[in-house]
């Protein structure tokens, strides 16, 4: 009884080491991705920003390729999952529809401007010349496609019938996604950006009965 005592804190206490080291290495990889970009992103500088071992580091991602594809994922699901659609904080029923609306797409819009996105882009970009990267990539991609897919879909899915709901958000996440590309080259305000608005009335065309406009910013 009293070895198991002893253990089982022990091997706990191993295993969130673990985790704890694979977290760093992830959250290193995606910073340096963002503030870096691909070209400039090594397994070297990861290492060093994370304070780990060479030996733990390939531990946990033997190749550069599954590490940056883990850690473009893993930062997508966890502000997904923390902050992001998963939780999106939509007016209760009660509230105007075109007004939840507009805050369905203000959250959408929301996430092509966070860290996750840029470091997506550049493993996006890198993948059409490399390979490995593209092979470990696109089903992780396609994994997380499916979990934005779905959660999107709650938010429309007392507006209209599937079919209409599905075409609204294809239109909104990749028209959302070129606009995004832009700030890139060309930052400003995404809250004052006019596609927002466009956005809103499209929406409210396609699932509220008598349409109407968005309403306006600063309203």
């Amino acid at each position: 009884m009293s070895t198991r005592s002893t253990t089982e804190p022990e091997r706990r206490s191993r295993e969130q080491r673990t985790s704890d080291s694979r977290t760093r290495i992830l959250d290193a990889a995606v910073a340096c991705l963002v503030e870096s970009g691909y070209a400039g992103t090594t397994t070297l500088t990861i290492q060093n920003r994370a304070g780990v071992s060479r030996g733990r580091l390939l531990h946990h991602f033997p190749s550069k390729e599954n590490l940056l594809v883990a850690a473009a994922q893993h930062l997508a699901t966890s502000r997904f999952a923390a902050d992001g659609l998963a939780r999106v904080d939509l007016p209760t029923a009660d509230v105007d529809a075109g007004a939840r609306l507009d805050r369905a797409v203000e959250v959408m819009w929301w996430t092509y401007q966070q860290a996750y996105f840029w470091a997506s882009v550049e493993l996006w970009t890198a993948a059409r010349t490399d390979k490995a990267l593209a092979e470990a990539l696109l089903p992780a991609e396609r994994r997380l496609g499916a979990a934005i897919r779905q959660t999107t879909d709650a938010f429309f899915e007392d507006y209209a019938d599937p079919e209409q709901a599905a075409l609204l958000r294809e239109t909104l996440l990749t028209s959302m996604r070129g606009v995004a590309l832009t700030y890139g080259f060309d930052p400003r305000d995404p809250q004052t950006d006019p596609h927002l608005e466009q956005w809103k009335q499209l929406a409210r065309m396609m699932l509220l009965p008598e349409g109407g406009p968005a309403a306006t910013a600063g309203t």
